[in-house]
């Protein structure tokens, strides 16, 4: 009776870790993904593709205006030739000087204190 006891508890010793030892093949890819961010859901920069996807499309001065330095902005900022002709017309019109515009803009304040 020992012998039959201890060769069924042997037997349910090896049946059980056979199925302890089984994997799913779906827990890699979740430990995948959550190695793309940190604990506080933020991107982890250690991280190749949260390195290129926070790099900027355009380079940019501190005033937000595209910097021109960098070929990206250059082809960005490529006119169409009928841009192009307008703003050679308007480069080509006589500016004011200073005197002459500060003189224009008391003329137009006048002009809309007498309207009201």
């Amino acid at each position: 009776m020992k012998k039959i006891l201890s060769i069924l508890v042997t037997l349910f010793v090896m049946g059980s870790t056979t199925f302890a030892q089984q994997q799913d093949a779906k827990a890699p890819a979740k430990q995948e993904k959550a190695a793309k961010t940190k604990k506080n859901g933020t991107p982890d920069m250690r991280n190749k593709d949260n390195k290129e996807a926070a790099k900027p499309a355009q380079h940019l001065k501190k005033d937000g205006t595209p910097d021109m330095r960098y070929k990206e902005n250059k082809k960005a900022a490529a006119k169409s030739p009928a841009e192009a002709d307008k703003a050679k017309a308007e480069k080509a019109a006589p500016k004011r000087s200073p005197a002459e515009a500060d003189k224009a803009k008391t003329e137009k304040k006048a002009a809309d204190k007498i309207k009201k």
